[in-house]
């Protein structure tokens, strides 16, 4: 066990995280992937290790303290040390200021923000013994701007932004990368092909981010030599207006 290396994501949906998990995974690292329900993980799992990878799907609330420390522990005793960890958790929603109760903005709040703490915490605690680890914080258009009708998504991930600052400046000097790359642009999913057939028709064209290239992107991340480390970078189609 102690020869392998794991990459935790959580929020390994469809699209972006599972890209992540299967590209560590053809390095051989061990793909651990949390989403709050495991059972839709199972297809994901089965894809790893039919291309030779080793996989594992945990169902866990990244909102929940417990069940976050609950699950680093486990991956760190029972599988791997893990080497990489990824947060990926989306809540984009969008209600008009007065529309927006103060359930929904606590909630987008919980998901992408206190879940990328509690998340951070509880890996830095695993790899600072070792002085080593990369640990990235998967950002968005929102995460520089604030847009009309995205005050709770926006909030939340400006807030996720300063905690990988801050992360960032306190666990480099101590060998840990952390980065935040800011995904400017629509990915190709199921909600932007059925929601936003317009936007979805410039995907042969490079017009939608595709989810192995953000994946390739983080990898390289990971890859960097310590004398030059990057925090944050934007990716975005070459015809996205920034």
């Amino acid at each position: 066990m102690t020869d392998k290396k794991a990459i935790l994501v959580a929020g390994a949906g469809d699209a972006t995280g599972g890209a992540i998990a299967r590209r560590f995974a053809r390095e051989g690292y061990v793909a651990c992937m949390t989403r709050r329900n495991a059972e839709k993980l199972v297809p994901l799992v089965h894809e790893i290790r039919a291309a030779g990878g080793e996989a594992h799907g945990f169902g866990s609330d990244a909102r929940k303290e417990d069940e976050m420390v609950a699950l680093v522990q486990q991956v760190e005793k029972d599988i791997a040390p893990i080497e990489v960890a990824v947060f990926n958790i989306g809540a984009n929603v969008r209600f008009g200021i007065t529309e927006t109760t103060a359930r929904v903005y606590f909630k987008v709040w919980e998901m992408a923000c206190f879940g990328g703490f509690l998340m951070g915490r509880e890996v830095a605690k695993a790899m600072l013994p070792r002085q080593r680890g990369t640990i990235i914080f998967t950002g968005a258009t929102a995460s520089l701007r604030g847009r009309e009708g995205f005050a709770a998504f926006a909030g939340a991930k400006h807030a996720l932004r300063a905690l990988a600052q801050s992360m960032a400046r306190e666990l480099g000097p101590k060998g840990i990368h952390v980065a935040h790359p800011v995904v400017d642009g629509a990915i190709d999913t199921e909600f932007i092909r059925t929601q936003f057939t317009e936007r979805y028709a410039l995907k042969d064209q490079g017009g939608i981010v595709d989810p192995g290239s953000i994946a390739e992107a983080y990898w390289q991340i990971h890859r960097q030599p310590r004398d030059a480390w990057t925090h944050e970078m934007d990716l975005r189609p070459w015809m996205e207006t920034f």
